[in-house]
């Protein structure tokens, strides 16, 4: 069972007066990397919202917005009567002067700058407490949307390995014929240089069987099912956080691919060995989706 790094998680719910809404958008990403948005009255625990998102969220390019709606007549603003008192007596001078009446001018002074502000309260222990539980349900959201693309990732991750076993065993059936046809090819060369009456059969086999170990796809053939079997192990695994261990898999899956290549001296195995080298692309790149 594995996690998209992608997905989209979304709560809102009121509590003490106050209305939190948390929306959270992850894509893929090698390491974790956060974009936080929030309110000042949550400036306070920045750090503790980083820590909560980043121990449940692991790995991906975060992207999370919070917003505070204060109900009733509990909204964070504070009116600066300094500043009024000082605007009023100004423009109470420059009325007297110019002979203008200027006795119901309060709204036009609310709506000058800075008069009306925000307000520097901060939420209180309890109050982040409640807020929190808000945040755990955008994160489980999220997961669950991650989990949703997960399934669908994994489905296909399988069948990527699945057909390369499948050429793996194409060329385990290609193997036999494979050294009989280099053993000819070598006794056909030597005699058509040298003379079939100037060979040194015994010496010649002895040089035979060592090149052929030499090309050997045995051990190769070995270690890719391993990894292969490995590689479906770690999918079925409860572990959070596989992506990167996939990936180094694939890397040897690779290795193994590519070793068998170089070694083939056959046109069908060098086909088998494209068509595996294809699956394999194709994993890696639905990989780097893999939390």
């Amino acid at each position: 069972m594995i996690k998209s790094m992608t997905g989209y998680g979304r709560a809102e719910q009121t509590l003490s007066e106050k209305t939190y809404l948390v929306e959270i958008k992850a894509l893929n990403g090698k390491q974790l990397e956060m974009q936080l948005k929030i309110p000042a009255l949550l400036k306070s625990f920045e750090f503790e919202i980083r820590n909560l998102l980043q121990e449940q969220l692991l790995r991906g390019s975060i992207d999370c917005l919070i917003t505070i709606k204060q109900n009733g007549s509990l909204k964070p603003v504070v009116i600066n009567t300094d500043l009024i008192k000082s605007y009023y007596t100004q423009i109470a001078a420059l009325g007297n002067e110019l002979h203008i009446e200027t006795n119901d001018i309060l709204s036009a002074l609310l709506r000058l700058p800075e008069v009306v502000t925000p307000s520097t309260e901060m939420l209180s222990e309890a109050e982040f407490l409640e807020f929190t539980s808000v945040l755990n349900k955008a994160i489980e959201d999220l997961n669950k949307h991650r989990l949703e693309e997960g399934a669908t990732l994994e489905k296909d991750l399988v069948t990527r390995i699945e057909n390369i076993k499948l050429q793996e065993e194409k060329i385990l059936q290609l193997e036999p014929q494979r050294k009989i046809r280099i053993k000819e090819e070598i006794k056909q060369l030597l005699e058509a240089h040298v003379g079939a009456e100037n060979i040194d059969h015994n010496r010649m086999e002895q040089e035979l069987i060592y090149y052929i170990e030499k090309i050997d796809l045995h051990e190769e053939q070995i270690r890719l099912r391993q990894h292969c079997e490995y590689f479906k192990e770690i999918l079925k695994g409860r572990e959070e956080g596989k992506g990167k261990k996939l990936s180094f898999v694939l890397q040897e899956i690779g290795r193994e691919i590519n070793t068998t290549g170089s070694k083939a001296y056959d046109a069908d195995i060098q086909k088998c060995v494209v068509m595996m080298k294809d699956e394999l692309e194709k994993a890696k790149e639905q990989v780097l989706n893999v939390l």
